[in-house]
């Protein structure tokens, strides 16, 4: 079967969800990508006026009751939805369907796999992108890159068909040999920078200038090197200065989704980034008082809603 008549299934309308379905649209056409969605949101968004980058653009949605199994399933929701989003990707999920998750955290591949089995799910890490969705509009200046690798032995050629369908869909991509570590590397990211952002109400640019935000984005980060530590990870120093480094090749302006969530009194995924930390943390008997600052500092902007 070629790459033009594979097809691709994304649940979660979100930035990254409207960011691959852009670039796998354009690069093999309309066909080859759909969401997932029930009659109430098909009805939803079949009125709303989609735009990326100021151009209008318009989305296949297909009614998760009467999918077929697809050959790829990109799972793109908000932690707190991702319960839900199993059901409705159940029936576009076969034997022979590969799963990835641009979700942010260290647990949604495992939540995933437990429902659909091991081997369908290869590990994914969505990073360097800064999209941003208000409302329809979505915006970017950097796609980023898609971090990918296998999770169990036997899922090389599901890499390779991935690959290889993405070198054709114009999907930015990189194998990695140790994308455990790659994946909490991010995660370290996101607990920095996108509940600082958020706790802080600031941009890109707000939490890197010296002061009380760029002191919570180092020591988040920093308690979870320790946390790494003892899961037998191993992040570092060097670890934590290179994706500092990554965040100021951001568009300064831009925010992380938490602090876009915060702008649109949105519930956001505290739980994925501090509350697991804070969980974590106990098991092991470590003091994480800065996430246990962030994740408080969160939950009273959330109260207010």
């Amino acid at each position: 079967m070629s790459d033009h008549e594979k097809t691709t299934a994304i649940v979660g309308m979100g930035a990254l969800g409207m960011l691959y379905a852009s670039q796998i649209s354009a690069s093999l056409g309309p066909d080859a990508v759909f969401f997932l969605g029930d009659r109430e949101r098909i009805d939803r968004y079949s009125r709303t006026p989609f735009s990326i980058n100021g151009r209008p653009f318009s989305f296949r949605i297909q009614d998760c009751a009467k999918a077929l199994p697809v050959d790829f399933l990109i799972v793109a929701v908000k932690y707190g939805a991702l319960p839900s989003a199993l059901d409705t990707m159940a029936a576009s999920i076969g034997p022979d369907t590969t799963i990835i998750s641009v979700m942010n955290g260290i647990d949604s591949e495992e939540i995933i796999a437990e429902r659909f089995g091991q081997e369908k799910v290869l590990y994914c890490i969505a990073q360097g992108m800064d999209a941003m969705r208000f409302g329809s509009k979505l915006t970017f200046t950097r796609p980023g890159t898609l971090y990918l690798g296998t999770r169990t032995n036997g899922q090389e050629s599901r890499l390779k068909d991935l690959t290889g369908y993405f070198d054709r869909a114009g999907v930015s991509y990189k194998v990695e040999d140790n994308i455990v570590k790659r994946l909490w590397g991010k995660f370290m990211l996101n607990v920095g920078i996108n509940q600082t952002c958020m706790a802080f109400e600031t941009d890109y640019s707000g939490v890197l200038a010296p002061g009380k935000a760029y002191d919570a984005l180092i020591g988040a980060m920093e308690e979870v090197i320790a946390l790494s530590q003892k899961e037998g990870v191993g992040l570092s120093e060097e670890d934590m200065a290179f994706y500092i480094n990554l965040i100021k090749t951001l568009s300064p302006e831009s925010v992380p989704s938490m602090r876009q969530d915060g702008i649109a009194r949105r519930y956001s995924e505290v739980e994925m980034f501090s509350g697991v930390v804070r969980r974590l943390a106990a098991k092991h008997g470590l003091m994480v008082p800065v996430n246990d600052m962030l994740y408080e500092k969160i939950k009273e902007i959330e109260a207010a809603y």
